[in-house]
């Protein structure tokens, strides 16, 4: 599972970033955090995109607060980094690459904490 966890993070990655790069070409605000507020009015343009950033912003809160605990859980350490790539990047690349490190410290339990 290592490797398709490593995939989906660079697939996770590249596609929701394709839509990224063309509007921080197209208006400036790099990586969407450029220019916070016209980031802010974009993801609340309308009820439609209101509805799926209001479902995205709850489902990085809960992944947070999972992957807190499962990092305690299984001994994962500089949790803070993989959040900052998801912050940086999206869950769909911060999410299976938790769960990359999650797997790979399974498999390497000299290295878990108990």
């Amino acid at each position: 599972m290592k490797k398709t966890y490593l995939l989906l993070t660079i697939i996770g990655t590249i596609l929701p970033n394709i839509f990224v790069v063309f509007e921080s070409l197209k208006s400036g605000n790099y990586l969407l955090y450029a220019k916070p507020l016209n980031t802010f009015h974009g993801m609340f343009a309308n009820n439609i995109s209101s509805a799926f950033i209001t479902d995205l912003l709850f489902i990085v809160v809960l992944f947070l607060i999972w992957s807190y605990r499962e990092s305690k859980k299984n001994g994962i350490k500089n949790i803070f980094l993989i959040w900052l790539y998801t912050f940086a990047f999206g869950i769909a690349g911060g999410l299976p690459l938790f769960l990359y490190f999650r797997e790979k410290i399974k498999h390497t339990p000299h290295k878990r904490s108990q």
